[in-house]
């Protein structure tokens, strides 16, 4: 009897531990705020991160030749000649800088480097396109890779980002890209976060698909023969009836997809570029960027081009347009329709805050496990980033500057090497420019060769022969023309090189239709 009454005693016991676990998990499922539009996003989350699994880098033995082309206003020379090491150090056929007028120290830097395959051009930029479009222009290989000027490259990222290419449907490859240094700010370590999330979550899918809605300007690579083409189209984009600044990446992006080519992901291709170590230059850089989506985006809309790329990269584009209509929603459902005040509602609140972050963040956490320390940081950027950052750029959109660079002091806002740990690391303290006189020379480009082209797809506009031309002669710089690259109302181009860049485009190529 005695047995049998403490085994009833058990079970009774045991179905009251169950019981207790059963309204529990009735009484959190009030907290759990998963609606329809959650479901669907989450599920849409899931199909890219699978299909990102899925991709693999591209693996041949093609090779074809290269010029390197690096637009650089008002760079940190220390960053700019660090950077240009692991250039070298690949071996391109030729590497062309493009420096701003003002940028004497390092013009006569890396002239003092001795190296014949390196071409500093002295030139007046007004806006990065503008000195995109000098380098490309001068530009004599097969394979143009255009390279932010505070980015470096890891071993093997020249060789790599080569072997699409052997596809002659193929015009862009885009490389993986992480931030220097990460560790040496909290938000270059949020910053690394977030990067990992879009090459890890989303580029891979897409570049799988051949069509990645914009090949970072970090580093990027462009078959010539599909640029040259639409280089017009580049320097003269206009929204709205004012002219572009930023946006440039994810304009040439679209220029090339629109032609009939693919834009392709090369994770083996691997790239450190700099980035803000504060959180106001941190935000000012967001900030440009949402700007620069919603007006590439927009127009891809307007143009009628999402509606012909596959649908992976159609549904993240229209994820990021409507990211705060998606996050709008989610905050709202979590706040005003499931939370309740009181200590159990809050805490369901915001552990479904973090633990959502954190799923979504695997990839980055597999990496850096001890970046689960900065969650709780992340997801209050990721909501800031997300409504009223996305909103305020949404609304001053057609709002044109950098944000982060300036005419009058050198290296990017928290982009110094200041900033830096280490041996390289100056003292802090931004350095101001003032104006010097400009060597006495005329930089000149070298004269266009018989390289030969790689084919391009019938599809595409037909090739270009690279013009021959001189390089824009050097003037004395000043304050007041260098401020021209980063204002908002770019003034109009007043220097030899930069005339073309003045006026609209007089006529559109393949896939192209009237600019709003």
């Amino acid at each position: 009897m005695d047995t049998l009454a403490a085994l009833a005693a058990s079970q009774t016991s045991t179905q009251v531990v169950i019981d207790q676990l059963v309204a529990f998990g009735h009484e959190a499922l009030k907290y759990v705020p998963v609606g329809i539009a959650g479901v669907i996003v989450w599920a849409l989350w899931l199909y890219r991160v699978v299909l990102s699994a899925r991709a693999k880098p591209i693996v041949n033995g093609f090779r074809t030749t290269t010029s390197v082309v690096v637009p650089s206003y008002h760079e940190d020379p220390d960053i700019l000649l660090r950077c240009l090491e692991s250039w070298r150090s690949q071996n391109p056929d030729e590497i062309i800088i493009v420096l701003d007028v003002a940028d004497t120290e390092a013009y006569q830097r890396i002239v003092a480097v001795g190296d014949p395959t390196v071409k500093p051009i002295l030139f007046h930029h007004v806006g990065k396109r503008s000195a995109l479009g000098q380098g490309i222009r001068l530009a004599r290989y097969d394979v143009v890779v255009l390279v932010d000027s505070d980015t470096s490259w890891e071993p093997g990222l020249l060789e790599n980002v080569q072997m699409p290419f052997v596809d002659t449907t193929v015009g862009g490859v885009g490389t993986q890209q992480n931030v220097y240094q990460r560790n040496s700010s909290i938000w270059r370590i949020i910053a690394d976060w977030l990067v990992n999330l879009r090459y890890f979550n989303y580029v891979l899918a897409m570049g799988a698909a051949g069509a990645v809605p914009c090949l970072s300007g970090r580093t990027a690579a462009y078959r010539r023969s599909a640029v040259l083409p639409v280089l017009d189209n580049l320097e003269n984009e206009f929204f709205l009836g004012r002219r572009c600044v930023a946006g440039d990446d994810g304009r040439l992006t679209w220029l090339i997809l629109a032609s009939g080519f693919k834009t392709v992901h090369q994770e083996s291709a691997k790239a450190l570029s700099m980035f803000p170590a504060t959180g106001k230059a941190f935000f000012k850089q967001r900030i440009r960027w949402s700007r620069n989506s919603y007006r590439t985006y927009l127009t891809a809309i307007a143009k009628g081009w999402i509606w012909r790329v596959p649908f992976v990269t159609k549904i993240t584009v229209l994820q990021i347009i409507l990211t705060p209509v998606t996050m709008g929603i989610t905050m709202w459902y979590l706040l005003f329709s499931r939370l309740e005040l009181s200590v159990i509602g809050a805490g369901f609140t915001l552990a479904w805050l973090l633990a959502g972050r954190a799923v979504r963040g695997f990839s980055n956490l597999r990496r850096h496990p001890l970046d689960l320390f900065v969650l709780p940081i992340l997801a209050v950027v990721v909501i800031v980033i997300a409504l009223p950052i996305k909103v305020f750029s949404f609304i001053t959109m057609n709002k044109q500057g950098w944000l982060t660079r300036h005419a009058d002091q050198m290296g990017g806002d928290g982009q110094t090497a200041a900033t830096l740990d280490g041996p390289g690391a100056r003292p802090a303290g931004q350095t101001v420019l003032t104006p010097t006189p400009a060597p006495a020379f005329a930089a000149t480009a070298a004269p266009a060769v018989g390289a030969p082209t790689m084919a391009a797809p019938t599809m595409a506009a037909p090739t270009m022969a690279a013009p021959t031309m001189a390089a824009a002669t050097v003037a004395a710089p000043t304050t007041e023309a260098a401020a021209a690259s980063h204002t908002a109302e770019p003034a109009a181009a007043t220097t030899s090189g930069t005339q073309r860049a003045s006026q609209p485009a007089t006529s559109l190529q393949a896939g192209e239709v009237a600019a709003a």
